[in-house]
Parts: structure tokens; sequence; C-alpha cells
């Protein structure tokens, strides 16, 4: 392991505060596109009736139109599929349940029965969106519409993505307050919407950007200014990046095999990627704790929401590793370890940003930060996963207490940042009742893992669907509003489990 310069130091802790604010009334206003898209299939109900088209770039309830319930009481989706209106009640398939509004939905026009959610998909190969698969583990939203998530995605390509900068591929940049930067991050949450949204070719472009910027480990560097240089603070890998852009590409393997435009094929370089995270960013002399990094040296700080255990799964099967076993263990133990009486989180789930080996939290690098915060909340999302698509017990029991604590706010109350015994310490507060897509979001992934939370979920998909809640980061919420939306409709999951 790498000795840790100052300099590496200095830009992990843009890594973790990559997130936050700057406080300039410019970082407020999202960037507008140009164009205009019109919704194909079913969107959200409003109170007046009608179809609504998109303007470009002016929130969801716009961008992807507005649609009331229509007298016809039958509504047909961006897969192709009418479903006509009943009276509510559930609607019963193999696997998961999920509730039917009918004509008492919540959504529900003035002038008919309101929109209907998709029917459950048939699951499999190959694996073209919208899949609308249906987790046995798991309960949907009772409104859960795969176009919705097209629409998110469409808005999220159109601003986020750009060929500028990139050296004749693309990348995913971080707008306004960000300084139009591209990170790792970026990277890996692009290249897996790009696989669940059958963009191959967008794909192959963000791998074959990352690889311009990779370190003497072979991992990508964190942080790429708009000029195509890494910057000065932006050397280094971090390891939720990592992981995400190789389970990208072992999804890429099974949805469409051999390599695209790529010079080896998926499935060799998502295994030399799953080498490259076990031999540089898991630390086998602590129990195979997962690192924040690659360049780290003595330092060990431990970032809860790196952790990944439905990745590390697949990661085992490919890779013929079972100490990625060991490293799902280790991640459990760590998780509990920061939840105790002392820190005031024992039974609401909200993990802190940083933590020292033992779980105890810790600042990683001067002023880091250590409450639950713009990386904490992923942690509801990730380990949703895991119990959705492998029914972890250990990731119920987490999800029971994050469920049971956001589910008591209330999703239109849930604020952007908590002290770990629950107090709100909201990072943006301007304009009044601005709320973010991901501190909304992944706790209603998370609810997902009990049926007795359907109510709060289904809240919580209405608000991602209806309300603007991309308060800076920008490209951050934007992006984890499309991961909620894909999660709640069945549509990201670990495709080679069928």
């Amino acid at each position: 392991m790498l000795e840790r310069t100052a300099r590496v130091a200095t830009a992990l802790f843009f890594l973790a505060c990559s997130h936050r604010t700057t406080g300039d009334s410019d970082s407020m206003q999202p960037p507008t596109s140009t164009g205009s898209t019109t919704s194909t299939g079913g969107t959200v109900g409003s109170p007046t009736g009608g179809t609504g088209s998109s303007s470009g770039g002016t929130g969801i309830s716009a961008s992807g139109g507005v649609a009331s319930g229509g007298s016809s009481g039958s509504t047909t989706s961006s897969g192709g599929t009418s479903i006509t209106g009943g009276n509510g009640g559930v609607s019963s398939h193999t696997g998961g349940t999920i509730a039917n509004a009918g004509s008492a939905g919540a959504s529900a026009g003035a002038g008919g029965q309101g929109p209907f959610p998709d029917p459950p998909g048939v699951v499999g190969a190959p694996f073209k969106f919208p899949q609308n698969k249906r987790s046995s583990y798991c309960t949907y939203p009772a409104l859960a519409r795969a176009a919705e998530a097209q629409t998110a995605y469409d808005r999220w390509k159109r601003e986020l993505v750009t060929s500028d900068g990139a050296g004749g591929f693309r990348r995913v940049r971080r707008p306004n307050n960000e300084g139009d930067t591209t990170v790792s991050e970026g990277i890996g949450y692009g290249m897996i919407l790009a696989v669940v949204m059958d963009d191959q070719t967008l794909l192959d472009d963000l791998w074959k950007y990352s690889q311009k910027y990779v370190n003497e480990n072979g991992l990508m560097n964190w942080e790429i200014g708009p000029d195509g240089n890494v910057t000065m603070q932006g050397k280094g890998a971090a390891t939720d990046a990592d992981e995400d852009i190789a389970w990208a590409l072992a999804l890429a393997d099974k949805k469409w095999g051999g390599k695209g435009s790529l010079s080896s094929d998926y499935l060799t370089l998502a295994k030399q990627q799953i080498d490259r995270i076990w031999n540089k960013e898991v630390d086998h002399g602590r129990g195979e704790l997962l690192l924040a990094g690659d360049s780290w040296g003595v330092a060990v700080p431990y970032n809860p929401s790196y952790f990944a255990p439905n990745q590390y799964r697949l990661f085992a099967k490919l890779s013929g590793n079972s100490g990625w076993n060991k490293v799902i263990d280790k991640g459990y133990e760590m998780l509990n370890k920061t939840l105790t009486s002392g820190n005031g989180n024992l039974d609401n789930g909200l993990v802190p940003a940083w933590t020292d080996t033992n779980g105890v939290p810790a600042p990683a690098f001067m002023g880091a930060p250590t409450h639950y915060q713009y990386d904490s909340a992923r942690t509801p999302f990730r380990i949703g996963l895991d119990y959705c698509d492998f029914g972890e017990a250990r990731a119920k029991a987490y999800l029971a207490k994050t469920s049971t604590f956001f589910s008591g706010i209330g999703a239109s109350n849930i604020v952007d940042g908590y002290d770990l015994n629950g107090q709100p310490r909201a990072e943006n507060t301007m304009p009044a009742g601005i709320q973010s897509a991901l501190f909304v979001g992944a706790p209603g992934v998370g609810a997902m893992s009990d049926a007795k939370f359907l109510a709060f979920t289904n809240d919580s998909y209405r608000l991602l669907t209806t309300k603007e809640m991309l308060p800076p980061s920008y490209y951050f919420n934007l992006s984890w509003q499309v991961f909620s939306l894909l999660m709640m409709t069945g549509n990201l999951f670990d495709y080679t489990l069928h």
C-alpha cells in the first residue's frame, strides 16, 4: 500500500465532500436543456385532465409530462402493456407484492380512475428494459411504472452526459457548483445506468474514458477536470466507483456478451477489475475490511456507504474467490458496530460518514464529516439491493431500523442530513422546502423490504415522480433519482440470478 500523501488526503476529502454545496446562488439552478421531449407512457396522475409533454430540463413533473387519470380507465406503459382499470386492491403475481390503487389511487385524476401500475414482468434474456421484476422478498410501490424511470434517465443523460472534454468518448459531468468536473463515481453510476437502459454505446464510451485516467494500480483516478486532466486533488482511486464499474461490466456480459466496441470482452474486463479491487482496496490483514481507496497508506478509514454486498456475491462467483464472502461478513459486522446507544443511532440505522476500523465515528482527514450525510445516505439503498436480490437476513434487520425511522418522519419531511441521534441537520435549506432525491429515494427503497412500510414507499415514489428534489450536488441527486426509480419499478437487479 502506497504511503498516503497530503495531496491524496486532500483528494479524498473532496471525494467525500463532493456532494456538498458551496452556497452560491448559481448552484441552485439546474442546467437548462434545449429542445423538447414528449413523454411516452404512464406518468404520474395530476388533479387535472390531459397528458402533459415536457419542455426539457425543468423537473420530473414537467420533463416527463404529467398525465391525469383518464375516463377510459387504462394506461399503456412504454413497454407496450396495457392495464385496464379496476377497483383497487392488490394485484397478485409470482414473487413480491405490488398494490394497485385503482379508482381510489393516490394520484387519481378528477376525471377518471387514474394511472395504473405496470404488471410484473417476465424476467430473462435479453434483459431488455423494462423487465419490471418483482422480487419475492420486496414490496413495490402502488403505482410503479417503468416509464417514469425512463423519463428520469432521459433527463439524466440529456443534462449530464457530454462528449466535451472526453477525448473522443463521453463522460458524466458535475455541472454548476462542481465545476463541470467528472468523478470516477459518476462513471460507475453511468455505466450501471447504461447497462440497465440498453445503452451499450454509452457504456463502452464511459469505460474508454475511464481508461484514459487509470493510475499505477489500473484503477481510475477519482476526479478529472473539464479540460481532460486529473485535478490537483483528484489522484487516487475510490472504491465505491471501482466496484460499481466492475458490477456494470459483469451485468454487460450477462446482457450482451462479447465486447461491444471494446478491445476485450466484458467478462474479462470485469474479472480484471474485480481482482484489482481485491488486491488494492481490501485490507486482508483486518478481516477483509473494505478500504476507501487504493492509496491510504497506514491510515485505514472506513466509509459504510461503500459497502455493496450484492456486488460482492457476484464478484465471488465470477472470480472464484470465496474471500469476497468474508468482505460481506466484515461489512455487516462493521455496519452493526456503527450503531450504538452511545451514538444515539442504535435503533435508527443512521450510519456515520466515516469511522475508524472499530466502527467508531472518526474523521478520515481534517474536516471530514461523521454524521449522516450525502455519502451515508446511500446505505439503505445498497443494503436494500442485497435484500431484494438475495433475501439477506442481516440486510432486513438493518433496513427495519432505517425504515422505522424515516417512515416515522414522513417522506415529505425528510431533510438532507441528520446527526446520528436523528436530529435534523439539513445541508441545503434554500429554497425553503427543498428536498433531496437521494435522502428520500434511498430509504424508500430500503422500506421495500417489509410490506408494513408500503405507505412510506408509496409516498417516496410519489415525491420522486412529482417533485423537483435536486439540490446541489445536482448531478448526485439526479443520478440517485434514476437509481431509486429503477429499483422501485423492479428494473435494477443482478441479471446473473436469472
